[in-house]
């Protein structure tokens, strides 16, 4: 329980690590490149199977002062509106025995700082850009870009997407998908009555799909959109568009969602990539977590949730085998099928959200009843949120 574990990330799953490490009596060193600990501000989805885990580490109490809990999930139909009422808040916990919350990102993650800061003082710096790493027999060496090298017993790279530490141990190749994603938040009050929901909403059609839901106890609204378009690849998720092209890009939709798409201040979009998932995530005493290993796309909100999987796994893993090489492989063992999984049914599950069928009203009657109906949801997503990190074999 002495080792020394560095983490190179302190988004959501590098601190969900070093909180499952610290209550398992490791020493942690959690380096982040950004000059201050600020998450974008935007909704995330924490289902059964990531929730589950936040309360292991001691966060429900917490959460559930900054979560929403949705009243209900529905769809609707993108050109009319007609609704489909899937699952109740009440139906989740019930099946799961863990809630189902939606959180801005900014606050879960100013929650989770919080709560290690105090278990575990001055654990994270800022401002430190990790650069490469050296590893022998004995230990692993963490390169800053002061020149500064931090050693340890074991190196995990939680620094996201454009990962320097994957980059050190694998090549990676990223591919425009056809889809670009926007986001914005809407204060509630800037809202007729009818649009200030407490349900998670999706609204699906043929070319693409709209997701809203309540934060910070109701008063903000989150939207998410993602469409078919092939003319932006810009990754970057502080890309500010305008009003007018948002709008433009869902010009289909019912007027519901543009009234909430004028209502937002700034939004933002970025081109969805996707990354072939990595055979191997680990080399000696380095592994990987998150998106450094396994970038998913947006479609089933699991990325965040995948992140605090692997946080609490790894640690698991870490203080129940003593030689840091088998408990990592033993990691990437327990990891690996599941995110993979996961990579391709995000993917796959846009014929649930984008479809052909939904153009026609005959057909979308059908397609809908058949999709969304009450029952349908647990079909397809059972095997997501009953599992639990907590207690499945490493």
């Amino acid at each position: 329980m002495s080792k020394h574990v560095l983490i190179a990330g302190a988004g959501i799953g590098g601190i969900v690590a070093a909180l499952a490490l610290v209550q398992r009596g490791f020493t942690v060193s959690l380096f982040e490149q950004a000059p201050g600990l600020h998450e974008l501000g935007a909704g995330v989805q924490i289902s059964p199977n990531g929730s589950c885990i936040l309360r292991e580490i001691g966060m429900q109490p917490a959460l559930e002062v900054i979560a929403s809990r949705p009243t209900s999930r529905e769809a609707r139909l993108y050109n009319t509106g007609q609704r489909w009422v899937m699952q109740s808040s009440a139906d989740v916990v019930a099946l799961y025995g863990a809630p189902f919350w939606l959180v801005h990102r900014g606050d879960l993650h100013q929650t989770l700082v919080a709560a290690l800061e105090e278990r575990s003082p001055g654990v994270v710096r800022v401002g430190a850009r990790c650069v490469g790493l050296e590893q022998d027999a004995d230990g692993v060496m963490l390169l800053l870009e002061s020149g500064e090298r931090i050693r340890g017993d074991v190196l995990i790279g939680a620094d996201g997407v454009h990962s320097r530490i994957r980059e050190a141990l694998f090549a990676a190749r990223a591919t425009f998908t056809g889809y670009i994603a926007w986001r914005g938040v809407v204060p509630m009050e800037r809202l007729p009555e009818r649009l200030r929901q407490a349900n998670f909403t999706g609204w699906p059609s043929p070319t693409g799909l709209v997701v809203t839901y309540p934060l910070r106890g109701g008063e903000l609204l989150n939207f998410v959109g993602e469409v078919e378009r092939s003319d932006w690849q810009n990754e970057s998720w502080s890309e500010a568009g305008t009003i007018e092209e948002c709008q433009r890009d869902f010009a289909p939709w019912h007027d519901d969602v543009h009234e909430i798409i004028s209502a937002i201040h700034i939004p933002y979009k970025w081109a969805l990539l996707a990354r072939e998932p990595l055979e191997h995530w680990s080399v000696g005493r380095v592994s990987l977590l998150g998106d450094a290993c396994h970038p998913l796309l947006p479609f089933l909100g699991q990325g965040a949730n995948m992140a605090i999987e692997d946080g609490m796994v790894l640690a698991r893993c870490l203080s129940e085998y003593a030689d840091v090489s088998e408990a990592l492989r033993r990691y990437e063992v327990a990891r690996l099928e599941r995110t993979s999984r996961m990579a391709k049914a995000s993917l796959d599950s846009v014929s649930h959200m984008h479809n052909p069928e939904l153009a026609d009203p005959l057909q979308a009657q059908a397609f809908m009843n058949r999709s969304y109906a009450p029952g349908a949801l647990i079909t397809r997503y059972d095997w997501i949120y009953e599992y639990n990190g907590v207690t499945v074999p490493v």
